[in-house]
């Protein structure tokens, strides 16, 4: 049953709670710790209090991809809460403490005991390339039990993360937030994340799609390649774009392209004096996108709106804004 309340919230995302640990190093250091140059490699506690130890000193940073983009939302104006999973642990309170700081809400409870809350050890070489070394921690644990339902009906949008669909409990969860969401009348927005995540979860996301579940489809490149199993990418959009009522794809420095109830939008990417680090790119964009899209905005406007918010991000180290978002957005707009 359609809920006619107004929503409360612009956005509503469950996502993973980490905090990403950023340190620059040199080249050596790759190689000692034997990490996987410019890659995302899963590891487990130990390992990464090992990987901490060996760290040149460090900026801890809360990320999480939707978290990150909640933050990009919060920063242009909008009303958002977050579910997550964080330990009670000093990192956890980071986490709380940074999300709380940027006007989001975050009241879900913190988990006693172990696992720690989940942090991504970034080494950031002088060239800018990044290995990231993620340990998923507490945020793998959020059960059903943890959702409020009333807030989850609360939001416009509900906004959820693949990275998220791969440990089994949160998975439950978020199959039961959508049903929330939907019988509110709500609008599901889905971020692939990764295209190891749809290498493992791609069924589940296909048949999501093909079941219109999906409202908001966000991808990248090689994402939608995929997904789809068509390596050229107007291909691979023809393949969802009429099974999604929205679907936005990224390409990095190629821009982005939209389709929307049959309109197709392009914009390029916003060029930037240097690139800094890549972190949060999507995230952002994504941020950009939604808060378009919420008041009503043109397709291309959307877009427009997300290529100003990749593009300042990776101006910079870290996966969240640090420029004023509002005035950047009056001025390039």
């Amino acid at each position: 049953m359609t809920d006619s309340t107004p929503p409360r919230y612009d956005v509503i995302a469950i996502g993973n709670a980490v905090v990403d640990v950023i340190a620059s190093c040199e080249e050596e250091l790759i190689d000692e710790l034997q990490l996987n140059r410019g890659g995302m490699t899963l590891i487990d506690e130990a390992r990464a209090d090992e990987l901490y130890e060996a760290m040149p000193p460090a900026r801890e940073i809360s990320g999480g991809s939707a978290a990150n983009t909640l933050a990009g939302l919060a920063t242009l104006g909008l009303q958002c809460a977050f579910i997550g999973q964080v330990a009670e642990d000093q990192l956890g309170k980071v986490f709380r403490h940074d999300m709380r700081a940027t006007g989001i809400d975050f009241d879900t409870p913190a988990r006693e005991g172990e696992p720690a809350t989940g942090r991504v050890l970034i080494f950031v070489t002088p060239d800018g390339e990044r290995t990231m070394n993620t340990f998923l921690g507490a945020g793998q644990f959020l059960p059903a039990a943890a959702l409020d339902e009333a807030l989850i009906a609360s939001g416009a949008i509900l906004y959820l993360e693949g990275y998220l669909w791969d440990p089994e409990e949160p998975r439950r969860a978020m199959r039961r937030a959508i049903e929330v969401a939907r019988n509110a009348g709500r609008k599901i927005a889905f971020t692939a994340s990764e295209s190891f995540v749809i290498d493992r979860h791609g069924d589940d996301f296909r048949s999501m799609i093909e079941e219109g579940i999906i409202d908001i489809l966000f991808v990248n490149e090689s994402e939608l390649a995929t997904l789809t199993g068509e390596d050229e990418f107007e291909a691979g959009l023809a393949a969802v774009a009429g099974k999604v009522p929205v679907l936005v794809a990224t390409r990095s420095e190629k821009g982005a392209v939209a389709i929307a109830h049959g309109e197709r939008a392009e914009v390029a990417a916003v060029p930037v004096i240097k690139v800094v680090d890549t972190t949060g790119a999507g995230d952002q964009f994504a941020a950009g996108f939604l808060s378009g899209y919420v008041k009503g905005e043109p397709l291309t406007r959307c877009l427009k709106r997300g290529a100003i918010c990749a593009s300042e991000v990776i101006s910079h180290y870290g996966p969240r804004p640090e420029a004023d978002m509002q005035a950047l957005m009056a001025e390039r707009l």
